[in-house]
């Protein structure tokens, strides 16, 4: 098991009457295998909040309306997390007909990831080679290839097909890619959120990762296709089809945004049982799965 402590504070300005709205998605998900030992809200202007939970996903949303003057909304929380992992030669692709019905919304095209103006050159690149865990790992590979990590090189409006021209991005960049790939072959993938543990400080302060899980052997694997940060300390924030499912923040109204503050850290001792995160050559999930029995009844 792993246990991870996470710190986040977000710093807004609302600029003018009468205020803005939030909706933020900053709160860890709680499944059958994330579990949240301890957490921690607080914001700082005595206003409503409402929370709502994903059922799907398990994505945790707060909404508020800010009035004018300075916002602070800081969470904490402690996270053990239990991940399944397998040989990679014994996860296979599942078949579209045996898919449950949660995942097929992750086959069609989104709007940050174009699968249907991939579809050829996806079948070029993977079409012959034997579907599974493997072939997953491929595309993952060919995006690393074919993007180099730089800050600042994309913006809220790029793409799938825009990161594959410019061959540049950051990690939601990369992560889009490798989605819109993956959906070209028929494999179910999902864009999912967390705190990026494990990355080179040279690439600046700890902040919001993307990565992808990709439905494979009725379970959500976890890839990493920036490469940037360590899997097995994720934290799941955020499901989606895409980043426009999973922002950390969306905001209506007249706002100035600081930087958020992030801090990720990973606790360990003895006769503890948690393990601190390392690269994994096994096939890494930290979703529960299900049987054909419980797909069947979904």
């Amino acid at each position: 098991m792993v246990r991870i402590h996470l710190a986040i504070d977000l710093n807004y300005m609302v600029n003018t009457p009468p205020g803005a709205d939030f909706i933020f998605n900053i709160q860890c998900a709680q499944t059958r295998q994330q579990f949240v030992a301890w957490e921690q809200l607080l914001v700082s202007q005595p206003v409503p909040l409402t929370s709502h939970t994903d059922p799907s996903t398990h994505t945790r949303y707060l909404r508020l309306t800010a009035t004018p003057g300075p916002l602070l909304v800081r969470y904490q929380a402690t996270i053990d997390i239990i991940h399944h992992t397998a040989p990679p030669a014994s996860v296979m692709e599942t078949p579209v007909a045996q898919l449950p019905p949660d995942a097929l919304i992750y086959l069609y095209p989104s709007r940050y990831c174009q699968s249907d103006c991939l579809t050829a050159q996806a079948m070029n690149l993977f079409g012959t080679q034997r579907q599974g865990y493997a072939r997953v790992l491929a595309i993952r590979d060919w995006v690393r290839s074919q993007v180099k990590f730089q800050s600042n090189t994309s913006n809220s409006m790029t793409s799938a097909l825009d990161t594959l021209h410019a061959h540049v991005g950051v990690c939601r960049d990369f992560a889009h890619l490798m989605i819109a790939m993956c959906r070209a072959l028929n494999i179910p993938a999902r864009f999912t959120t967390g705190i990026d543990f494990g990355a080179d400080p040279a690439l600046g302060p700890t902040d919001f990762h993307a990565y992808v899980e990709v439905y494979l052997s009725h379970r959500w694997y976890l890839f990493d296709p920036s490469g940037t940060a360590i899997p097995m300390g994720f934290v799941r924030i955020g499901t989606g089809r895409d980043a426009a499912d999973a922002s950390f923040a969306t905001i209506f109204g007249n706002v100035t945004a600081a930087a958020p503050r992030i801090d990720i850290s990973a606790q360990t001792g003895p006769n503890t049982g948690w393990v601190y995160p390392v690269h994994r050559e096994e096939a890494l999930s930290s979703d529960a799965g299900f049987s054909w029995n419980e797909i069947n009844a979904r």
